[in-house]
């Protein structure tokens, strides 16, 4: 009875021979994609390998010469010793699994390489359970024949070692040996290659098995091999977690983000310079290792084109293994701190409300908020005094920003920021406060960056790219002025005027032109250092991803000496120039009241300079002091009316200007007028003539209703 198991598919081979195709060698290697995905750079570099395929792990197909001879033995050995003698079928094998037919239910063993292969290359040839069927079989032996009359040996053996699963989802050579070995396919050495080839036979097979079969694989080699090492190869094998690690490793956020969504196999080319990428990851790791006992674990960095917007470095690094994978930096929101006041000062001096002679009072300061009184202070808890526009910008004083955002209007300056792209920003002013001049508003170093990048193209805002030649996702547009930026990187590159915090030397300063600004959060939580040369715009933030305070540091001790370094890198072979003057601007001598600021040559946008040579004195912008906006004033019920008095104080330098109350002028002039509050809402103006509106603040009189009379 059991004769018939094996005649039948003998009769098939005669019968069916010519209905079964199969690739040639060329098309089975065309049609080959590995689980990877590539990033490279702008060169053609690899950045990173981004896996994609989900079921099953293979890497580069991996010609038979770049592949270990001790390897290609220890596989023909263990699968097939006749391989480079028989034609697809070991017939001596075959006589002997023949017997076996006989007195079992299915035809096994006696595969040769090439008929292992016909079943890698057609899937209805696999086992569909443990051992394949008598009609499997023979159709396997039919393909084996079809193969050798088509193939070489050289490419039987290459695409064989190429399409088998050694263990578990690795499948080919090149995954198994950098994913159990950590090397690639040629270093592998005689002891590893008899791990590997007697894992063909039993991918899943127990360490006590793998030893028995490799003992044995060796002995019939010959190999002068130790059972330690063995031992110590197999127990590699079983403890280890048999992942190929990248070969490159330089850009894992941007990989997932490119390449999400993309074929198995692909490659996609980035933006990024692969030896500015290397430099800005290797600085960074350097300096968060200098800065770990001040509870700094964490850092970003981002450069890129001012011209085209290109990204040049995408760097999300993190101290914390389990973090650094997962916690993408460069997208990630946070508390800008003192960053934003360059857009504040800039949005300041397009509107004509200061020059950078403007002088400021850097004083102590109440604003009336909902929660009770917000008191700005500075970083170092000092106040300066009066200072000019351009001192209280260079060394980022925090009280006379306030006071530039109370000119300006909260709201004026958050539509500003979401012109340059700054998303995320939608309350309204009220809810920020004040306290969006020191960077309360959570923002992403690649909005922030990009911002400068604005000021570094003379007020022009356009997207970034990550993709060469793609297009931008949002047209060009003029944010801000020729002559406001300008004048603001005029400020930042300030050496001079930076010093009243930071001090002459600092790394800030560099060989070569750049204009650059720092910023620290509240509770130090984050730190900031942007800045832009005439080529490139470089952000860098460092703290910690969970936002665990750092201790004492500062933007100048924190992200300031990794942006200066990759800087100096960036311009190591050419130089970094100012730009050239806007026609718009005009330069005049200033002189300041005494102990404020010697006299200096100043940049005004043409029409706010001083009005005549006897007039060169620093400007003392006016402004509201009472009521700060938002008090709310209560009535006492227990005080005539008429009795109940408050007073509208401005700081002017003279009793000209006009008070506007609810939109009417108000007869009375002066620095401090009386005022009897009635109960309602108001505006409050400070103007010049009938229409220059210089300050204004929103207050309420609560309480009973009085009488007009």
């Amino acid at each position: 009875m059991k004769t018939r198991f094996f005649i039948i598919p003998i009769l098939s081979l005669f019968l069916n021979g010519a209905a079964y195709g199969l690739p040639t060698y060329e098309e089975v290697r065309q049609s080959y994609v590995k689980s990877d995905s590539l990033l490279l750079d702008r060169h053609g570099e690899v950045l990173y390998e981004l896996r994609t395929d989900k079921v099953r792990r293979r890497l580069d197909w991996t010609s038979l010469k770049n592949i270990s001879p001790a390897l290609r033995m220890a596989v023909v050995r263990a699968e097939d010793k006749r391989f480079d003698e028989h034609t697809g079928v070991d017939y001596k094998s075959a006589a002997g699994a023949v017997l076996e037919g006989l007195t079992s239910e299915s035809l096994r063993g006696a595969s040769t390489i090439t008929m292992q292969l016909a079943s890698l290359l057609n899937q209805e040839l696999q086992a569909k359970k443990e051992r394949r069927s008598i009609w499997q079989k023979g159709k396997q032996v039919l393909k084996a024949w079809e193969i050798e009359k088509g193939w070489s040996k050289q490419e039987i053996l290459e695409a064989y070692l190429n399409l088998v699963t050694f263990r578990g989802e690795l499948q080919g050579i090149a995954v198994a040996s950098r994913g159990i070995f950590g090397k690639d396919p040629h270093g592998l050495d005689q002891s590893e290659s008899l791990i590997l080839a007697s894992l063909i036979r039993a991918p899943n097979a127990s360490p006590s098995e793998l030893i028995k079969r490799v003992s044995h694989l060796k002995k019939e080699m010959d190999w002068q091999v130790g059972e330690e090492e063995i031992v110590l190869r197999v127990r590699q094998l079983v403890l280890g977690p048999n992942l190929p690690r990248p070969r490159m490793d330089l850009a894992p956020h941007l990989a997932r983000q490119l390449i999400k969504g993309a074929s198995h196999g692909s490659t996609v080319t980035s933006t990024l310079d692969s030896q500015i990428q290397r430099f800005a990851l290797d600085r960074l790791v350097h300096h968060l290792f200098t800065l770990r006992m001040q509870n700094v674990k964490d850092g970003v960095v981002l450069i890129v084109e001012n011209q085209t917007g290109n990204v040049l470095a995408y760097v999300s690094y993190s101290g914390e293994p389990l973090s650094s994978r997962f916690v993408n930096g460069v997208q990630a929101k946070r508390q800008a701190g003192s960053t934003l006041k360059p857009f504040l000062y800039g949005l300041a001096f397009d509107q004509r409300i200061l020059t950078p002679a403007s002088l400021l009072d850097d004083s102590p300061l109440d604003i009336a908020v909902i929660s009770g009184i917000y008191q700005p202070e500075n970083y170092d808890s000092r106040f300066k005094g009066f200072v000019t526009s351009r001192i209280a910008l260079a060394s980022s004083l925090n009280v006379p920003a306030v006071k530039a955002l109370s000119l300006v209007g909260i709201d004026p300056f958050l539509n500003k920021l979401r012109q340059l792209g700054m998303k995320g920003l939608n309350e309204s002013g009220d809810f920020y406060g004040f306290s969006l001049a020191l960077g309360s508003a959570d923002i992403s170093l690649w909005e922030l960056t990009n911002a400068y990048r604005t000021l570094a193209n003379e007020g022009i805002w356009s997207g970034l790219r990550l993709i060469p030649d793609e297009p931008t996702s949002a047209q060009k547009k003029q944010i801000f002025s020729k002559e406001a930026t300008f004048i603001i990187s005029d400020i930042l590159s300030d050496r001079e005027a930076r010093s009243l915090t930071f001090g002459l030397e600092n790394p800030l300063s560099t060989r070569f032109w750049t204009a650059v600004k720092t910023g620290t959060s509240k509770d130090m939580r984050d730190n900031w250092c942007i800045g832009y040369s005439r080529q490139y715009t470089v952000g860098v933030w460092t703290g910690n991803f969970t936002g665990e305070p750092m201790w004492n540091v500062s933007g100048v001790t924190g992200a300031a000496p990794i942006w200066i370094e990759v800087m100096n890198f960036l311009h190591r072979n050419h130089p970094s120039i100012k730009r050239e003057v806007p026609p718009g601007l005009v330069r005049r001598e200033v002189e300041f009241p005494q102990g404020v600021a010697p006299p200096r040559e100043e940049w005004f946008i043409r029409g706010t300079e001083p009005p005549s040579k006897d007039q060169k004195i620093g400007q003392f912008n006016p402004r509201i002091v009472y009521p700060p906006s938002g008090t709310v004033i209560a009535l006492d019920p227990d005080i005539p009316p008429e009795l109940q008095k408050i007073f509208f104080i401005s700081q002017t330098n003279e009793n000209d200007f006009r008070w506007v109350l609810n939109g009417s002028l108000m007869e009375t002039k002066g620095k401090t007028i009386p005022w009897t509050p009635k109960a309602g809402k108001y505006s409050l103006a400070l103007a010049e003539g009938e229409e220059k509106i210089l300050d204004y603040v929103y207050f309420e009189v609560r309480g009973p209703e009085v009488d007009s009379d």
